[in-house]
């Protein structure tokens, strides 16, 4: 019976081709990793222009409700600021002694990872990048980069 032989273990033709397969493995599951992430990404920032579109929505229906205060005549019932919608509004009525909140914190962004969003008037041109002031009608993303869809974010 012949003894142990001292040259067992891998030859370096045996470790090129172990580290070529994981090379291989490696490179095909970073793009997989990266598309989840992204797309991730993408419904927390459907979800966060859904919350604020509805808290926006819920403001404008207390407003026109009489359910708020007195509203400014150009706001059309909208929020004057986003921080509106957080800070609360007094209320009207029965409900004058209460501060109405429609957003427990303005989300994140996850796109700029930043609170501060985008923000059209009523007045404002749909597509408009520049905010007039006068109200809160719609919120959109500040980022500059394209949707998995080919749509930019600040259009969702």
């Amino acid at each position: 019976m012949p003894g142990p032989n001292p040259r067992q273990g891998m030859t370096l033709v045996e470790l090129i081709v172990a580290f070529t397969i994981l090379l291989v493995l490696t490179s095909m599951a970073v793009p997989l990793a990266r598309s989840n992430v992204r797309r991730m990404k993408e419904r927390q920032l459907r979800d966060a222009l859904h919350e604020m579109r509805s808290a926006i929505d819920k403001y404008k229906d207390m407003a026109d409700g009489g359910k708020l205060g007195i509203q400014k005549l150009d706001s059309y019932g909208y929020p004057e600021k986003l921080d509106a919608l957080v800070d609360g509004v007094k209320g009207s009525g029965q409900a004058a002694d209460t501060k109405l909140k429609f957003l427990r914190r303005v989300p994140l962004d996850p796109m700029t990872n930043s609170r501060e969003w985008g923000v059209r008037s009523m007045q404002d041109e749909p597509k408009s990048a520049s905010w007039g002031g006068q109200n809160v009608f719609d919120v959109y993303s500040k980022s500059t980069d394209k949707g998995s869809d080919g749509v930019p974010y600040a259009e969702w």
